[in-house]
């Protein structure tokens, strides 16, 4: 299979990432819209630096760039970084598909026609 644009490191940093709800919500928020940390911070019921942290993480994995701006740190999020991880869900979605459909198609088959 082929993962367009994200090396096999890049798809396991991805994955790690998204595998925790806060960085999920985080990822979520700045698709929506660029958030300063701080504006992030205040949805948690954790410390700013633990928020950083998880924006850290996700900057690591190119699922959010920041930017400084005066004061703010600006986080945004990185579309073509999520698109490519759909494209690899995508393609083990059509794997399975093709898999259904190669069963349906033996159950279908009459008993003791060969295909």
């Amino acid at each position: 299979m082929v993962v367009d644009q994200l090396d096999q490191q890049s798809v396991d940093r991805v994955f790690a990432a998204l595998a925790d709800a806060t960085r999920r919500d985080i990822v979520t928020r700045v698709m929506a819209g660029e958030s300063s940390v701080s504006a992030l911070a205040r949805n948690y019921e954790m410390s700013f630096a633990a928020v950083q942290k998880h924006v850290a993480v996700l900057e690591r994995a190119r699922l959010v760039s920041k930017e400084r701006r005066g004061r703010e740190q600006i986080v945004r999020g990185d579309v073509g970084t999520v698109r490519a991880a759909a494209r690899l869900l995508g393609g083990f979605e059509e794997l399975w598909r093709a898999r259904i459909g190669r069963i349906d198609d033996l159950l279908a088959a009459a008993p003791g026609d060969a295909r």
